[in-house]
């Protein structure tokens, strides 16, 4: 069979959830992506917004029966020998669509090869085929042992969960109900006083209110280090709750920086600077506080861009006055307040 080797690694990755500038809710979801030759099998095949069956939310049942069908210690769950490699994030039917591979075993070696894009039983090849990806020969014994370690422990995703202190209950709850909603627990409190540490090991992140002093956040982060519990910290930067949202979605982000998509954000002078390591579809959304402290959104930019750097021009009425600028992948998000 003709295939070269690859190396086969897995690592933690996201699909970033998230209240979009029309209202609609992106669900969150913690799975483990498969590496192949260092990099995310999942970068190349184009701006897919999709999930590995391996994902943190599913039953550990049927977490563990995905991860031995991997291992071909299962039948195929598709005819021709073909195993679901990614997803719909949103509710994992076939019909929404999936990407297949057929892989078998040869010798020790596992085989992942035409690989396709499948919405029912049978998959097209000609016509639905990603003929530019694969075939890829994997060492067993470096295949099954990546597969293996994770029938060790638990599925990959971390604590989703979210400790939000601040001062404005009504904002809190809003903001509470929307992270909810994506697939993030959320509490509310105004400090972490008397917490029980088992409680505490249970966030995976803490956002303040901007009205919370320096003297409260110490105590809050004094309170974790007690409890010997690493989170992210998130600083609110203004009332808003769709950017609060995708400053904590980018805090829970746990996947190793050199295997993230969208790796920088810089927003000045109008302008808005961004870095993909592949092509990809990026959404720029401006958010500004007005005089009265009313919220105005502007979709500022919606497009693919190529791997590089990128400068892109956004419109004055959108970053005037106190503004901040949210950049969005399928995998992650990156926050910045306009600089002035």
């Amino acid at each position: 069979m003709s295939a070269e080797y690859a190396t086969f690694g897995l690592a933690p990755a996201m699909r970033a959830g998230g209240v979009l500038a029309n209202g609609d809710y992106q669900v969150h979801r913690d799975f483990v992506d498969f590496i192949v030759d260092g990099r995310p099998l999942l970068f190349q095949l184009s701006d897919l917004d999709a999930v590995s069956p391996l994902a943190s939310d599913v039953p550990p049942a049927i977490f563990t029966a995905h991860v031995r069908s991997l291992l071909l210690e299962a039948d195929a769950p598709l005819p021709g020998g073909r195993y679901v490699i990614y997803g719909c994030p949103e509710c994992e039917n076939l019909a929404c669509g999936a990407v297949t591979a057929a892989i078998e075993a040869d010798g020790t070696d596992f085989v992942w090869r035409d690989f396709a894009w499948q919405t029912d039983e049978h998959a097209d090849l000609e016509l639905n085929g990603y003929h530019g990806i694969g075939p890829f020969r994997f060492h067993g014994t470096e295949y099954r042992a990546a597969l293996a370690s994770l029938l060790d422990r638990a599925p990959a995703g971390g604590r989703r969960r979210v400790l939000l202190i601040g001062a404005r209950v009504a904002l809190l709850a809003k903001l509470a109900a929307a992270l909810r909603t994506i697939g993030i627990g959320a509490d509310i409190t105004r400090d972490a006083e008397g917490v029980p540490a088992d409680e505490l090991r249970s966030y995976g992140a803490v956002a303040f209110g901007r009205a919370i002093s320096a003297e409260e956040r110490a105590a809050v982060r004094a309170a974790f280090e007690r409890a010997g519990v690493e989170v992210a910290y998130v600083d609110g930067l203004a009332p808003i709750v769709p950017l609060l949202v995708a400053q904590i979605e980018h805090a829970l982000d746990r996947s190793p920086l050199q295997q993230r998509r969208l790796t920088r954000l810089v927003a000045a002078d109008g302008e808005a600077g961004v870095e993909v390591t592949s092509p990809c579809r990026v959404r720029l959304t401006a958010y500004r506080l007005d005089r009265l402290y009313r919220t105005h959104t502007h979709e500022v930019f919606d497009g693919v861009l190529e791997a590089g750097r990128h400068r892109i021009a956004l419109d004055a009425r959108a970053v005037k006055g106190e503004s901040f600028v949210v950049a969005r992948t399928s995998g992650s998000v990156l926050v910045e307040a306009m600089a002035r």
